[in-house]
This record gives C-alpha cells, structure tokens and sequence, in this order.
C-alpha cells in the first residue's frame, strides 16, 4: 500500500530536519568561536602561582617571559619547544636576560600538539604543586588549550592570556574550529606522544 503524496512529502522534510539542524548548531558555534578568537588579556593582571605558554606561534613565548620577569608568576613552563631551542635562544628574543629567568623557567621538549601540551604541563604543575595558572597562547587557540589543560589539570584555577588578538585567516580559523570539535569528541587522544620529561 503507498504512501499518500503528503505523508511522503513530510517523511522526506523529516529527512532534512536533522542535517539542517546540524548545519546551524555548527555555524552558530563557529561565529561565537571566531567572536572569541579576539579576545584579550585580563585587566588589571591578577597574580598566579605559574605561567604555561603553549608554543606554536609569534609572540606566545615573549608574553609568558614578561609575565614571569614582571613578577606576574612564580614559575614558568614554556611546552612544545624545539629540541634545538635553549633558554638562551628565547630569552633573546624575548629581550630579556637569561640569569633573571633561568631558575624559574622549565622548556619542555616532549609535546608536539595540544594534547601533549596538557600533559606535559599537568606533570610540571603537580611537580611545583601549582594551584593557579596562566596559560599563553593565541586567542583562537585557547579554547582547546584550556579543554585539554582541564582534563589534565582538574581543580587548578587557569587564566586564559591570549595573544594575537588582531584575528587569524578564516581558513586557520575553520581548521582551529574543527580541531576543538574533534578534541571535544576525544579524538586528541589518538594522537600519539612522547612521555614528559
């Protein structure tokens, strides 16, 4: 027996109700991704026990450096450095004397994404017992820098101090916006790394 051609025609509007309901979640969550992507640092900077830069971009490395020479923390852990880089590299180009960072700056070579980041942050802050945390990075990372920080980090306060706020590329953004889904979803735990040192 068919279908009369109204019951059809609603089944197949049905059809397209969950697609289309999909489509829209994802792009409202997007446009308030890329309004967050802007944001900026806290003022006036409140203290924190340490400071976490996550590398990956121009001028993360320098901010956490100044926080740490300003007295804004007591320890400073810079995660994802390059197995080539040394403290003397970064403090000059922060422009800031090595001897003033060196006893309270961690580089910590083993991350090379998100994920690891997190985990090679959380083993140094429980290491200095560490209650609160600034975390540098760029603005339309943070998101999924403070995600993975508080899987690895629960009950330690973090502080996002974004940098880069003038925006990313639309195409960065997309790309940044689809990796938060998909560390959402607990799909960075695929991602294979080397234990913290």
């Amino acid at each position: 027996m068919s279908l009369p051609d109204g019951s059809r025609r609603g089944r197949r509007s049905r059809l397209w109700l969950a697609p289309a309901t999909l489509l829209l979640v994802l792009l409202g969550g997007f446009a308030f991704f890329a309004g967050q992507s802007r944001a900026r640092p806290e003022f006036p900077l409140r203290q924190t026990d340490g400071v976490a830069v996550l590398t990956g971009g121009p001028q993360r490395v320098e901010a956490g450096m100044r926080l740490l020479a300003e007295g804004k923390a007591r320890w400073l852990i810079v995660s994802g450095v390059s197995p080539v880089a040394d403290l003397e590299d970064l403090a000059r180009t922060a422009g800031l004397p090595t001897e003033a960072l060196a006893a309270r700056t961690t580089l910590g070579h083993a991350a090379t994404s998100t994920r690891g980041n997190g985990k090679e942050i959380a083993h140094w802050a429980r290491s200095r017992q560490i209650r609160s945390l600034r975390v540098v990075t760029a603005a339309f990372h943070m998101p999924r820098a403070l995600l993975e920080l508080r899987r690895t980090l629960p009950g330690v306060s973090l502080v996002p101090h974004p940098v880069q706020t003038e925006g990313p590329r639309l195409a960065l953004l997309a790309r940044e916006y689809l990796k938060l889904i998909g560390a959402m979803l607990g799909l960075s735990a695929l991602t294979s790394e080397r234990p913290p040192s």
